[in-house]
């Protein structure tokens, strides 16, 4: 006779043969509740979704990773405009 775990194993199994398993949503701390629409074109829909498959990100989740590289790539601009400022003016 199988114990309970094994069961739910063989179950589980039958259900989702060679799947690959998601890990748990991560709980997001605050409550997001703002909305915002963009329009893409298909080619970039069409790359949306084969890295939301590739990554296991929702659409979501990749924008804001989009915008954070962003954000970090502007600032790394801004130190260096700033340093290459301060290397003129101060010779």
């Amino acid at each position: 006779m199988h114990d309970e775990s094994s069961k739910y194993a063989e179950t589980a199994e039958r259900k989702m043969p060679g799947a690959k398993r998601k890990s748990p949503r991560k709980k997001v701390n605050q409550v997001l509740k703002n909305v915002v629409s963009l329009r893409v074109s298909d080619q970039e829909k069409d790359l949306l979704e084969r890295l939301t498959e590739s990554t296991s990100q929702n659409v979501s989740d990749l924008v804001r990773e989009a915008i954070g590289f962003w954000l970090a790539k502007r600032q790394g601009q801004r130190a260096a405009k700033t340093f290459r400022h301060t290397l003129q003016t101060n010779p």
